[in-house]
């Protein structure tokens, strides 16, 4: 196996564990995040206007940063969680928190769409505004959440590109420290194809996954599961 070979290899892995992971935490941060903003929101089923207000401008201001820069903002934070500012690990914290924000809103948008009638006939059944969330919005809202994290998820292999040009590692830095400074078309053109490879991958399986829970919906009350 040939040096650039192995450099490809190796940065590819970078890439997807800086992707997978800073997914992972995005979710754990958005989702919920997501979740408060609708039930808080004017049309919410807890209507709480003071906060609301509150985390939406919050979400919108980390939303408008351009994420080059956020990232450079968050240097400080990455240095005293890792001890360094640099490399795969550290790039995972400003993804994370770039992808947070945006998950959150579609998480909101998702649950907008559900029918006011099944969540008004689940109130009407006595549920609890927990049952409701969870049994209601979120299965209801499914399809539109895995959509919109597939396309988070694509997102982040643009920034993870991205977070090359600034020492992020992955796929991006090889593209620049290799590809361009050193005048490598090859590995340019590798880079390249092998990030879209990634997109069209994600995005597949991103829409095979929505289709299924359409199909085969999880304890909807809005609808009734396909017959085998």
């Amino acid at each position: 196996m040939s040096p650039i070979t192995e450099l490809v290899l190796q940065s590819t892995w970078e890439t997807v564990v800086m992707v997978f992971f800073s997914t992972l935490f995005a979710i754990l941060l958005g989702f919920p995040l997501g979740i408060f903003l609708f039930v808080t929101s004017p049309r919410g089923i807890a209507p709480k206007i003071i906060p609301y207000q509150l985390i939406s401008r919050i979400v919108n201001v980390l939303r408008s940063f351009p994420f080059v820069i956020l990232m450079i903002v968050l240097f400080p934070l990455s240095r005293v969680v890792l001890g360094t500012a640099i490399g795969t690990e550290a790039t995972i914290i400003p993804l994370s928190i770039a992808a947070a924000p945006f998950i959150a809103r579609l998480t909101e948008t998702a649950l907008n769409e559900v029918d006011k009638g099944v969540i008004q006939a689940a109130v009407a059944m006595g549920a609890s505004k927990r049952q409701v969330v969870r049994k209601v919005l979120i299965p209801e809202a499914l399809p539109s959440i895995i959509s919109g994290v597939t396309l988070t998820i694509i997102t982040l292999i643009g920034y993870s590109a991205m977070a090359g040009a600034i020492g992020g590692g992955g796929l991006g830095d090889l593209a620049i420290r290799y590809g361009y400074q050193r005048f490598r078309t090859d590995v340019m053109i590798e880079s390249v194809v092998i990030i879209v490879a990634m997109v069209e991958v994600i995005q597949f399986l991103g829409n095979k996954a929505a289709t299924l829970v359409v199909k085969y919906p999880i304890g909807s009350f809005g609808r009734q599961k396909s017959p085998k």
